[in-house]
C-alpha cells in the first residue's frame, strides 16, 4: 500500500495546456495508486475569471480517458479551487494566503505547500517574491517551488533568474524540472551503466567507437511558432534534455546513489566539456516544406519570421576533456519535422583488435520512447559452412501494455517532489555548465548570418549532418530510409 503524502499545490499557469496535459493527469495517478487522499488540496491560479466549478470540470475532462470512474473523478475534483490572479498584484498574494490557510485546515495538511511555477520564466522571480513577502511560506511545513523551462535564455538571464529565486527559496528547495529525466529509459541508463560488469568493464575509450544521442520530432513548432522563432533547438533541447543525457552517459560512478553524490558526478561531467570549434564540430538546420508539399515550411508557420535564421535542428560532436573520454566522440542530433519521432541512444563499440572474422558493428540502442528498452547488437556465426558472421540482437523492449501501464514521467518527477528526492532534477550548477556550453555556440552562429542549410520537413535533417561524421570516419547509427 502507497503511503499517503499530504500537500497543498498552488499551481501558477493553471489554465495552461501543459496543466490539463500533463499536471491533471499525474497528479490523478498519484491519488489513485494512494500517495495523496484525503490530505491534498490544489488551488489553480491564472488571470482567467473561472469558478471552481468550471475549473472542476476543466480537470475531470484532463483525466476523462484515465479515470476509474464518474465518481472517483469528482472526489479527486473536489480537491480543486480557482482564484483568478494577476501575478504582480500583491493584494491577490493576500487573498492566495487565505485560502491556502483555509484548504490547509480542512484537509489537516500540515503546512506542506508546492508551489508550481508553469509560465513564462519572467516572471519567476517575482512569484517567489511575493509568496515570501505575504507570507505563503509556512513555518510548519515543507515548502517546494517546481520550475518548468525554459529557466532563462543564456547564462547571464539565468543567473539573475536563479539569484532571484534564491532571494526567497534555497537550493534544496527548488525543482527545475526536465521531463526527460523522468522518463523510465534516462533512468535506467545509470543502472545498465553501473549494474552490469560486461558493459561497466567495456564502457572506456579503448573499447567505445562513439556515443550517439537523437532526439527526433516528426512535428513542426504547432502553435509554439512565436516561443521557438526566440529560442530554437539549441536552447529548446541540447541545453536541458541532451545535455542531461550526455552526463548520464558519461558521469563517473558515484560513491552511492544519493541526490548529492549523483549531482556531484554529473556537474564534474558538464564542467569538463569542451568548447566546441562551433564551424567544424556543430551543424544547425531548418525545416523547408515536404517534397510532397505536405507540410510547409518553418518560415511559413504562423507568428515565425519569414526571414527566420532559427535553426530547427542541430547536429553536433561533443568532446569532454579528459583523459577517460577525449578520444571518443558524443555525437547528438535533434530536430523538429524530422523522419520519424524517436529518443534513442546508441552506444558503439570499435572492432575486435586482430578482425578473424568479418564482423559487423557490435552496438547498445537504448530506445527512450515511443518504444521503451534496450538492444545489443553482437556478432554470431552463421549456421553453415565456413566462418560466415552475422549480426544477432539481443533484445530487452517493453511491450505496448507495460509501456502504458509505467508510470509517465512527470507522475514520478511530482512524486519524487512529494518525498523531497532531487536526484532527478537540475541543479543550479548543471543549468550554469550547460548554458555557458550552449552560449559558445549560439553566440558563434547568431554572427554568422548570411545563411542556414535547410532539409526538406520528414527527412533526417541536412547533409552537412552527415558529413560531420564522415570527416571522423563514422556515420548515424539511426539512419531510417526516406
Amino acid at each position: 500500500m502507497s503511503t499517503e503524502k499530504k500537500a497543498l499545490y498552488i499551481i501558477f499557469g493553471a489554465t495552461g495546456d501543459l496543466a490539463s496535459r500533463k499536471l491533471y493527469p499525474a497528479l490523478y495517478r498519484l491519488y489513485t495508486k494512494g500517495y495523496l487522499k484525503d490530505h491534498f488540496a490544489v488551488i489553480g491560479t491564472a488571470r482567467r475569471e473561472w469558478s471552481d466549478e468550471y475549473y472542476q470540470n476543466v480537470v475531470k475532462d484532463a483525466i476523462e480517458s484515465i479515470k476509474e470512474s464518474d465518481q472517483d473523478a469528482e472526489e479527486f475534483s473536489s480537491h480543486f479551487r480557482y482564484q483568478s490572479h494577476n501575478v504582480k498584484d500583491s493584494e491577490h498574494y493576500h487573498t492566495l494566503k487565505e485560502l491556502a490557510d483555509s484548504l490547509d485546515s480542512e484537509y489537516a495538511i500540515d503546512g506542506n505547500r508546492i508551489f508550481y511555477l508553469s509560465m513564462s520564466p519572467t516572471f519567476f522571480g517575482t512569484i517567489t517574491t511575493h509568496l515570501r513577502d505575504q507570507e505563503l511560506v509556512t513555518q510548519n511545513g515543507f515548502n517546494r517551488v517546481i520550475i518548468e523551462k525554459p529557466f532563462g535564455t543564456d547564462l547571464e538571464s539565468s543567473k539573475e533568474l536563479n539569484d532571484e529565486i534564491n532571494d526567497s527559496f534555497d537550493e534544496d528547495q527548488l525543482y527545475r524540472i526536465d521531463h526527460y529525466l523522468g522518463k523510465e529509459m534516462v533512468q535506467d541508463i545509470l543502472a545498465l551503466r553501473f549494474s552490469n560488469r560486461i558493459i561497466q568493464e567495456s564502457w572506456n575509450p579503448e573499447t567505445l567507437s562513439s556515443i550517439q544521442i537523437t532526439l527526433t520530432e516528426d512535428l513542426g513548432v504547432e502553435e509554439r511558432g512565436e516561443y521557438y522563432d526566440k529560442s530554437g533547438a539549441l536552447r529548446d533541447m541540447v541545453q536541458n534534455h541532451v545535455l542531461q543525457i550526455v552526463s548520464l552517459l558519461t558521469m563517473d560512478e558515484p560513491d552511492s546513489f544519493s541526490t548529492d553524490n549523483v549531482r556531484k558526478e554529473k556537474l564534474a561531467l558538464l564542467e569538463s566539456l569542451k568548447q566546441p570549434d562551433v564551424k567544424e564540430e556543430f551543424v544547425r538546420g531548418q525545416y523547408q516544406a515536404s517534397k510532397d508539399g505536405a507540410c510547409k515550411a518553418y518560415r511559413d508557420e504562423e507568428k515565425v519570421d519569414p526571414e527566420s535564421m532559427t535553426e530547427t535542428f542541430v547536429a553536433g560532436k561533443i568532446v569532454i576533456d579528459s583523459d577517460k573520454w577525449r578520444n571518443v566522440p558524443i555525437y547528438i542530433r535533434t530536430g523538429k519535422r524530422m523522419k520519424e519521432k524517436t529518443s534513442r541512444i546508441d552506444v558503439l563499440w570499435k572492432k575486435t583488435e586482430k578482425q578473424l572474422f568479418d564482423e559487423s558493428d557490435s552496438l547498445l540502442t537504448i530506445h527512450i520512447s515511443p518504444e521503451e528498452g534496450f538492444e545489443i547488437q553482437l556478432n554470431d556465426k552463421a549456421i553453415g559452412p565456413g566462418m560466415h558472421m552475422h549480426p544477432v540482437t539481443l533484445s530487452s523492449m517493453r511491450s505496448e501494455e507495460t509501456i502504458k501501464e509505467s508510470p509517465e514521467a512527470y507522475e514520478k518527477l511530482l512524486l519524487d517532489v512529494l518525498d523531497g528526492d532531487e536526484t532527478h532534477f537540475a541543479h543550479w550548477g548543471e543549468v550554469a555548465a550547460s548554458w555557458k556550453f550552449v552560449d559558445h555556440i549560439r553566440n558563434a552562429w547568431n554572427e554568422d548570418t548570411e545563411s542556414i542549410p535547410f532539409y526538406p520537413a520528414h527527412s533526417m535533417g541536412p547533409q552537412e549532418s552527415d558529413d560531420l561524421l564522415l570527416k571522423d570516419g563514422q556515420k548515424w547509427i539511426y539512419n531510417p530510409k526516406s
